[in-house]
């Protein structure tokens, strides 16, 4: 057999994938300084089943279609220019725009998804399911084919999957792995507008690797974006915008109860019981909006945003002795097991309530919901600097995440938004969420940094760049507990075996050290509590 030549080789490797070409391209280039005839022999077998896998991906390309009547399909010739011409494209525009579902498919259109897989993240790990199926709905296709998803502890994806919607943690982990990312060759970061500590860490990353990638392509997208801060961030990169939801939603706000010494003498004009303030009781007050709506028309379901599982439990206890069995009451929250979340998309008769924390906020619609109470709160996980722990308060939602919750009607019709605060509090609110990394501890992000491999925190491109006074007293912290060696100048080796283990737990870094210790002394389980209780 004729040895193959290393130029041949090379130039077909234009045909296979990202991931192939790079190991293919040191495979020749050893076979080169080895001399080995055999070598190039085996390389070119290689060469062959890698371009037989290309194949095999471009022939699953499903086709493509946009539903015409979502405001993203508008701009479909604007998008695809965008993204062929442009590295890195800003995508803004309200919810119910479309974004989330229809991006990849422009991408698959592109011919993104064949030389790469195209990673599509989320949030959380529901909207990354739902997501999934739903794409895999509209291009007819089984999930776990061309397209899938990866969560924590679940993977519908198979090796040769087109369009992979994750969680944005999980795409974080696999740098660790392939600090180059070239299984893909397309990245969507879905709702950016959340500045989470992943999203932030991702957007920094991807920040240092495009030059090093110029066959990436980055899409960052959200309904409430700040597009100029993002377009900045990527040297200018190009804003493309669409318009929101398709059919109107009525905003009703709640007026706050006189406060005391306030002149609250009967003017003689009767109560109007949906103008109950937050001065109430707050079950009180969703139970009377609730009531209004349901008697809006014979028709369309109630989606109620409330702060926690608790909360939900003790609404949901309140709303099934006052409506009595012919309204369905559904909860959807995080802990929840994938089949009683899924109960929330399944198609039923009659009418339904549901009680949702802030998962159903964003990238999953609810179907059905013509109506949302909205009470203006969340948990918040914020960092005290008082007590020098990080907390989950209860706390005043922005403006932004106000207008994602009333973007969950009006869907398929007029809907109805009711606020359960007087609009001039929503108007004093701030416009965004404060990034995670503003309100968390930088003990704790240093930490993660570490455990991700990203390098020095005081160089690393972050959006908001934390401050320096900051940042050194995270690190003596960190030191102080073990978890950095201070002896290590390699920001990427400076973690100690005892700081990777402190990396793994969801608490703030001296609450965990507290854990590990409890460990070793035999009483995790006495620690483990008063850590909860502190926390």
């Amino acid at each position: 057999m004729q040895r193959p030549a290393a130029p041949d080789l090379r130039a077909r490797l234009a045909g296979v994938t990202l991931h192939d070409e790079h190991r293919l391209r040191r495979r020749i280039e050893r076979a080169r300084r080895d001399r080995d005839p055999q070598a190039y022999v085996r390389v070119a077998e290689e060469v062959e089943r890698a371009e037989a896998r290309l194949a095999r991906r471009r022939a699953s390309v499903p086709a493509v279609s946009y539903p015409p009547e979502l405001p993203v399909s508008a701009r479909r010739e604007d998008l695809l220019a965008a993204i062929a011409e442009h590295q890195v494209v800003v995508v803004a525009g309200e919810t119910g725009s479309g974004k989330t579902t229809q991006l990849p498919k422009l991408c698959l259109e592109l011919g993104r998804g064949v030389r790469g897989t195209i990673a599509h993240t989320q949030p959380r790990r529901l909207a990354a399911r739902t997501v999934a199926q739903r794409i895999a709905d509209e291009l007819r296709v089984p999930l776990g084919e061309a397209v899938g998803y990866s969560v924590r502890f679940a993977s519908q994806a198979r090796e040769d999957t087109l369009l992979r919607l994750m969680t944005d943690g999980l795409l974080l982990a696999e740098i660790q792995q392939d600090r180059e990312l070239r299984r893909y060759d397309t990245i969507i970061i879905d709702e950016a507008h959340e500045r989470s500590l992943n999203i932030d860490f991702l957007l920094g990353y991807l920040h240092g690797l495009l030059p090093r990638r110029p066959d990436l392509k980055l899409l960052i997208t959200s309904a409430t974006i700040d597009p100029g801060q993002f377009a900045r961030h990527f040297g200018d990169a190009p804003v493309v915008e669409v318009s929101g939801r398709t059919y109107p939603v009525e905003v009703r706000y709640r007026a706050q109860e006189p406060a005391p010494g306030d002149d609250d003498e009967d003017d003689g004009e009767a109560e109007d019981p949906g103008r109950r303030g937050l001065a109430d009781d707050p079950v009180e007050a969703i139970g009377d909006a609730v009531d209004e709506l349901l008697h809006e028309g014979p028709d369309g379901d109630v989606l109620v945003f409330l702060s926690g599982e608790r909360e939900i439990r003790d609404t949901a206890d309140h709303l099934a002795g006052r409506l009595g069995p012919k309204v369905e009451i559904l909860p959807l929250y995080a802990r929840l097991s994938t089949p009683e979340q899924q109960r929330v998309f399944q198609a039923h008769r009659g009418r339904r309530v549901v009680l949702a924390t802030n998962v159903a906020e964003t990238s999953l619609t609810v179907p059905g919901i013509r109506y949302v109470v909205d009470p203006g709160t969340a948990r918040v996980s914020r960092y005290s600097a008082r007590l020098k722990v990080q907390r989950l308060p209860i706390e005043r939602i922005s403006q932004a995440s106000a207008d994602q919750r009333k973007g969950r009607c009006g869907r398929t019709a007029n809907g109805i938004c009711v606020r359960l605060y007087p609009e001039a509090d929503f108007l004093a609110r701030p416009r965004f969420t404060d990034p995670e990394i503003l309100r968390t501890s930088l003990a704790a992000v240093i930490l993660q940094m570490a455990a991700l491999g990203l390098g020095d925190v005081e160089a690393f491109p972050f959006l908001d760049p934390p401050d320096r006074r900051q940042i050194r007293d995270g690190v003596n912290l960190l030191h102080e507990l073990g978890a950095l060696d201070p002896a290590v100048e390699d920001p990427r080796k400076r973690l100690t075996p005892l700081g990777r283990r402190l990396a793994r737990l969801p608490v703030d870094p001296r609450l965990g050290r507290m854990v590990l210790e409890a460990d070793a002394l035999d009483c995790a389980d006495e620690v483990i509590t008063i850590a909860a209780a502190l926390s």
